[in-house]
């Protein structure tokens, strides 16, 4: 049975709207904003999704500066409805590979059409998720569909999806530029998570970002990304 939780609270701040003078920014030339920009890409383009991960531990202030990252993602009416539980205990992280384990079998040998298994075959994966373990880190999003004040009421959450899926791009960036590597993992349905981590039901899985660092020399599938051209129209 999962129950509320605490930190499910919406806090009374949050609920209050005021304004402040905009902190912090600088303007740049075009010159440095061009570089920046070229720079930012260049680190980016070599992000890539790793399925072979070393037992390495990775230290904790990394992973919380990327959470907090992560949590200063634009969202819906500053509702911030995310959550993010980082496993690093090696008993909870075999309860999650088992129950991963169990849905990605019967999506492999049942749920999936053949179409999708060709899409899948030049990534060479299957329902056996051994780096659910091996990685150092499993940081396990979960949206909140909607708030609770610490008084019990509950508070709608607005454009929750979209809103996380902004935060867990935020946080794949922010793994990447800190030197790490991560793999985006989302067994299907997760409902198993909400039960192994007691999150609370109006908590949904997101998906699970494994982290840490490859193994030496680790293998990547060939892949390209679509030019500039068809991924984007200027009007």
């Amino acid at each position: 049975m999962v129950l509320d939780h605490p930190t499910n609270h919406v806090g009374e701040e949050m609920l209050k709207s005021k304004s402040i003078p905009l902190q912090d920014y600088k303007e740049y030339s075009h010159e440095e904003m061009q570089q920046r920009a070229a720079d930012f890409y260049k680190l980016m383009k070599s992000r890539r999704s790793v399925r072979d991960f070393s037992p390495r531990p990775a230290p904790r202030q990394i992973i919380e500066d990327c959470l907090r990252a992560a949590g200063s993602a634009p969202n819906g009416a500053n509702m911030q409805p995310w959550h993010f539980v980082v496993v690093s205990d090696p008993q909870v992280k075999s309860e999650i590979r088992k129950g991963a384990e169990i849905e990605e079998r019967k999506f492999y040998e049942e749920r999936a059409s053949d179409e999708w298994k060709e899409a899948l075959s030049s990534l060479e994966t299957n329902w056996q998720k051994p780096f659910l373990e091996v990685a150092p880190y499993l940081i396990v999003i979960f949206s909140q569909s909607f708030g609770l004040t610490p008084e019990g009421e509950r508070v709608t959450n607005y454009y929750v999806q979209e809103s996380v899926g902004i935060a867990t791009g935020m946080l794949i960036t922010a793994v990447h530029s800190a030197g790490l590597v991560s793999l985006t993992h989302t067994p299907s349905p997760m409902g198993f998570l909400n039960d192994i981590l007691k999150r609370p039901s109006n908590e949904r899985p997101f998906l699970i970002l494994v982290v840490g660092y490859p193994v030496e020399d680790v293998i990547v599938p060939d892949i390209s990304r679509k030019p500039l051209k068809e991924i984007a129209t200027f009007i």
